[in-house]
């Protein structure tokens, strides 16, 4: 279309550069995935299966985008973190969103059938999202630790609502009423005295969401003695150190505390550009 008399419409088109020099974090969202969650059957209060689903489609996303650190997923959700000094698409919002979401979507459709196996798929799922830039570190450390709160409160009223359906009888309606306005304590209580669900032995997974991070892979370590050094060879020497400075790193799918300090002191490299 260059060079014709049509290329004027190309100023119709808004830039949409990100902040340079900041976090990025982009959260995925099922779209009405309560009514995809029902036509699929999936299991209440959790589904083990759609979760593992979640945590593949997040990590080919991880492999794919080598500039995103950590991941963090509860439910229909995933919230990735790009690195700071990331120039992904000339940092375009609109450019990195739609490949991301429909790399996602695409990901999760993909491996539907490793994780149900006996039920196709009825309609597409889909998903939405948004970027926000962060400035600093511990905006992002407490963006994750909002998330992971998040993933806590509801398990624990969702543990306990379909409790009061499936053991104790209730109807929705029922089990909306019983629970309003009590207090974590209150559903701890209610879950062990009536149903005999001791919270605290439930699945990591489900407590305290999916972790999925950029791990750096420890150099292997030789013991076969002294090496003959080799004549000295400025070019050899440049490519020795770019290849000394470029990390090895492994994506690992992780289910643990992300709010306190002992998760992100031995990562520094994941807020670090």
């Amino acid at each position: 279309m260059a060079g014709t008399k049509f290329a004027y419409v190309r100023n119709f088109e808004l830039p949409d550069p990100l902040l340079p020099d900041t976090y990025l974090v982009c959260r995925l969202d099922g779209h009405s995935f309560h009514r995809f969650s029902d036509e699929h059957g999936f299991a209440k209060p959790n589904d083990e299966r759609a979760l593992q689903l979640m945590d593949h489609a997040a990590k080919s996303v991880m492999i794919e985008f080598k500039d995103i650190m950590l991941a963090f997923g509860e439910s229909d959700e995933f919230s990735f973190l790009f690195r700071k000094s990331t120039n992904l698409y000339n940092r375009r919002q609109s450019k990195i969103l739609t490949t991301l979401t429909s790399y996602f979507t695409s990901c999760y459709v993909l491996y539907w059938s490793q994780y149900f196996p006996d039920t196709p798929l009825r309609y597409p799922p889909s998903f939405d999202g948004r970027i926000v830039v962060y400035p600093t570190e511990r905006a992002i450390r407490d963006y994750f630790a909002w998330r992971q709160a998040d993933t806590h409160i509801n398990n624990l009223y969702n543990t306990t609502f379909w409790a009061l359906i499936q053991k104790g009888g209730q109807t929705a309606t029922e089990a909306h009423t019983t629970l309003k306005g009590t207090v974590s304590a209150t559903k701890h209580e209610m879950l062990f005295s009536r149903f005999g669900i001791n919270y605290n032995e439930i699945s990591q997974r489900f407590k305290k969401g999916s972790v999925i991070v950029r791990e750096i892979v420890a150099p292997e370590s030789s013991d076969k003695g002294e090496k003959l050094e080799p004549p000295f060879d400025p070019f050899h020497q440049q490519c020795s150190k770019a290849k000394k400075n470029k990390l090895e790193t492994t994506v690992e799918v992780l289910h643990c505390d992300i709010i306190g300090e002992e998760f992100w002191l031995p990562r520094r490299h994941l807020l670090e550009n």
